[in-house]
């Protein structure tokens, strides 16, 4: 698919505005905590969510609101969770009100989600503060702010919006997201909120995107922390005034291609970005007898803790990579794989036929010193792939946390 980049973020689609701010919620008045999404029009609508049996009350209340595959408008603050709290529910239906009366809409036309430290309860005088006065700052710029808004230990705007052809008519789509800390396959403590003018159907809508979650955000390991938050959300306004998707066919692929060009660019960001990462680290497997092989391997090696400790020592432990396969639950002969790394300094083969080569200790350090580091895996077994992005562990990672609540 052919795309162009455009500016507006979550706006760039027609019918879209966005906004973002402090509130409260958060001590640090420098930090936006609160942001707003609006579609004049009602949109088609679709989520996915966490896998974690605990759940915050954002998630119960917007599984409610959108069951109807229908939605108009997103709310989400940073700074809490609304997690493991006894009147979590009540609050999150609180947000959707609030929204619904500040924007003239069905509370049940509201996608809520929250995100920032899990147990404590959030306190609703901000909030209400902050939705009375979001719907003066909506606008067509608005969708950097927004993204500012959803932010908690992130260092970097996460943040896209390009324009594509389906069906005959320009199309375009937008998306922000937040994560850091807490991401691993399975969803993870991050949000990611798209938007599109796209005229499609919520079935269409929400099989698009789980095939995208699932080859995408879904192959994402910070810390092996699944999280309780986390939320992928999609509202599809209809104003491009292509003709409706609502069954399989070429407008449907081409749209899931659109989706999959946001889940390629997010998944990256949001693994580099991982608390105190310094490298980002992205493992291709290759020649899988079946794709859930292929993603249960890829996985498996951006998620180890010895992998990812061994990357921010620039040290070419390739034991530690056969290792982390040895475990992972995927079926291969480990007698035809070959392992190779590379970065913008170079690339190294150290595994071939099961076994570890002799390789040059000072190459190996200087490639993998780079801030983007690829781990080849080819394991001779069939045609199949995946892809899975990672960062390594360091210090700083566990300074982050080892206090985070407080």
């Amino acid at each position: 698919m052919t795309v162009k980049n455009v500016t507006g973020g979550v706006c760039a689609p027609k019918g879209f505005t966005a906004a973002g701010m402090h509130c409260g919620v958060r001590k640090n008045r420098s930090k936006k905590d609160i942001a707003m999404i609006f579609c004049d029009t009602e949109c088609s609508a679709a989520a996915v969510y966490t896998q974690n049996k605990v759940y915050g009350a954002p998630i119960t209340v917007t599984r409610a609101n959108i069951a109807d595959g229908k939605a108009r408008a997103v709310i989400c603050n940073s700074g809490n969770a609304n997690t493991s709290n006894a009147d979590g529910v009540e609050k999150a239906e609180a947000m959707c009100e609030l929204t619904a009366k500040a924007l003239g809409i069905s509370p049940s036309d509201v996608i809520v989600a929250s995100t920032g430290v899990i147990g404590q309860s959030l306190d609703i005088e901000p909030i209400a503060y902050g939705i009375s006065e979001l719907p003066k700052l909506l606008s067509k710029e608005g969708g950097e702010d927004a993204a500012l808004a959803i932010m908690t230990t992130d260092t970097k705007i996460k943040e896209i919006s390009f324009e594509a052809e389906i069906g005959g008519k320009t199309v375009r789509f937008g998306a922000i997201a937040k994560g850091s800390g807490m991401i691993h396959p399975n969803m993870a403590t991050m949000l990611s909120f798209i938007t599109t003018d796209v005229a499609i159907s919520s079935e269409m809508l929400s099989k698009a995107l789980k095939a995208v979650v699932d080859d995408t955000y879904n192959m994402i390991s910070v810390d092996g922390d699944t999280s309780t938050n986390d939320m992928v959300a999609v509202m599809a306004s209809g104003l491009a005034g292509n003709s409706l998707i609502d069954s399989n066919g070429e407008d449907f692929e081409s749209f899931t291609e659109a989706l999959r060009v946001i889940g390629n660019y997010m998944a990256p960001m949001i693994a580099g970005d991982g608390e105190g990462a310094t490298k980002l680290l992205i493992c291709s497997v290759s020649g899988a007898a079946d794709v859930k092989t292929a993603k249960t391997i890829a996985r498996g090696v951006i998620a180890s803790s010895l992998v990812k400790a061994m990357f921010f020592g620039a040290d070419a432990n390739w034991g530690r990579l056969l290792c982390a396969m040895g475990y992972c639950g995927a079926e291969f002969d480990v007698s035809k794989v070959s392992i190779s790394m590379s970065s913008a300094a170079g690339s190294i083969e150290g595994v071939k036929g099961g076994f570890c080569l002799p390789f040059d200790e000072d190459e190996a350090k200087k490639i993998l010193s780079e801030s983007e580091i690829h781990i080849d895996i080819a394991l001779g077994d069939g045609s199949a792939s995946a892809k899975a992005w990672g960062c390594d562990l360091t210090y700083d990672y566990v300074k982050i946390n080892g206090d985070y609540r407080t």
